[in-house]
């Protein structure tokens, strides 16, 4: 498996991402099956608040592994706080991730259920000085994990980023993608899971603060169908659809997950 090409395909998937990145099988890999059970309740856990200006907003990218939306990260711009974290991390994407059908397509599994698909938004800690060298450190990054589930209503607040799929249909293709509020993603409840884990990407590094919100956001199974007509091939090559590009859950290793809710 060369290195540049690892995927989710049989020959190129999480089963043997290790190969090439030996931390996918490192000891607080992500993502992971929550079971309420083994919760801890912990009523020290402080409320979070993201704060983002939708000036930061950039482009929207197809990089033949999901849809990414990038903001402009070079100063405390857009910052999420609170909660597990200490100071302020900035935003610096958003991606999903989704199956092939709507019954499977979240990385995360919470008593079993799978969600349609997963938005992981992706904060750093400006401390480190750069994204890199946040990398390097156990809390480096904090990503908010929002699940999606399918229903009648569609998201409206999906709206804006499912309207540009068809400028980026294919891999490498980037639109402008400006004067976007990510905050309208967030569901109603702030109710959060937190444990420490990695990337769900190679090369899997071990330092994100995970804080997983308890309720999803609905969207349409229409809505679903159009995140899945992006493709993984160039523009000239033949279609080949972007689906199922989630991990599966990784083994826990004595993590504690806690819960800002009983």
């Amino acid at each position: 498996m060369a290195q540049s090409v690892w995927g989710y395909d049989s020959d190129n998937g999480p089963e043997r991402w290790h190969e090439n990145y030996p931390l996918a099988k490192g000891d607080k890999q992500s993502p992971i099956e929550i079971n309420s059970k083994d919760v801890q309740h912990d009523t020290s856990l402080p409320t979070w608040h993201a704060s983002y200006d939708p000036g930061a907003a950039k482009t929207i990218l197809n990089n033949g592994r999901t849809c990414r939306v990038v903001f402009d990260d070079t100063f405390d711009r857009s910052v999420l706080r609170g909660g597990p974290l200490t100071g302020a991390y900035r935003l610096r994407q958003l991606h999903l991730h989704w199956g092939s059908s709507d019954d499977h397509g979240s990385e995360h599994v919470i008593d079993g259920v799978k969600y349609a698909a997963e938005l992981h938004m992706v904060h750093w800690n400006p401390k480190h000085g750069n994204f890199a060298g946040a990398l390097k450190q156990p809390d480096g990054v904090a990503v908010v994990g929002i699940f999606l589930k399918v229903g009648n209503t569609p998201k409206p607040e999906m709206k804006r980023i499912l309207e540009e799929i068809d400028n980026i249909k294919t891999k490498g293709k980037e639109a402008p993608f400006q004067h976007f509020d990510p905050s309208i993603l967030f569901p109603k409840s702030r109710d959060y899971w937190t444990y420490s884990g990695s990337f769900t990407t190679p090369p899997c590094e071990e330092c994100i603060t995970w804080i997983l919100l308890r309720e999803p956001i609905e969207v349409s199974s229409d809505q679903m169908a159009k995140l899945r007509s992006l493709s993984k091939n160039g523009e000239n090559e033949p279609v080949n659809p972007l689906v199922d590009n989630w991990r599966p859950p990784q083994p826990v290793k004595g993590r504690i997950v806690k819960a800002s809710f009983k």
